[in-house]
């Protein structure tokens, strides 16, 4: 017990360093830790702002709902744009008009010829013939640029208009 009084009297000065140290270091610690924990608590208390769950594992299940929920919206979207796509390919897409005057007698190129066609060039031809004794309208199936009746000049010009 001597000995032990006898190095507590000798380094007397540098225990009191050292257990001033330690105190420093406890105390900034605890700060760390103070501060620490009100981070914390501020970032919980805005996670837990405007929701009814009392704790994490409530706003977890909420947002695997949300989560489902969107997943099975965005499925459905999907079918949605591949549907309307497929409708969208066949729709008309391209046009092409050929005004023209096909008698001698009659002017103002009062005749035409139209193609409708959809992506793959499909669809009809229009033409309709003006003459002084009245208007006479044809209409020729389209299948991929082609038709299985005779197309007329006019009627191949609009065709070619539609596709580029």
């Amino acid at each position: 017990m001597s000995s032990l009084l006898l190095f507590i009297n000798q380094n007397f000065l540098i225990i009191i360093a050292i257990l001033g140290a330690l105190v420093i270091i406890l105390v900034a610690l605890g700060a760390f830790l103070f501060w620490q924990n009100r981070l914390i608590s501020r970032r919980l208390n805005a996670f837990f702002q405007g929701r009814k769950a009392r704790d994490l594992e409530e706003i977890l299940a909420q947002q695997i709902k949300r989560q489902m929920k969107s997943e099975k919206e965005i499925k459905e979207l999907f079918k949605s744009s591949r549907d309307l796509w497929k409708i969208a390919l066949k729709s008309v897409q391209k046009i092409g008009i050929v005004r023209f005057n096909p008698f001698k007698d009659t002017g103002g190129d009062q005749s035409f010829a139209i193609a409708l066609l959809d992506n793959s060039d499909s669809g009809l031809v229009i033409s309709s013939l003006y003459s002084r004794e009245g208007t006479r309208i044809y209409s020729k199936p389209i299948e991929k640029g082609k038709s299985k009746y005779q197309l007329s000049d006019e009627e191949k010009m609009a065709i070619e208009k539609a596709r580029k």
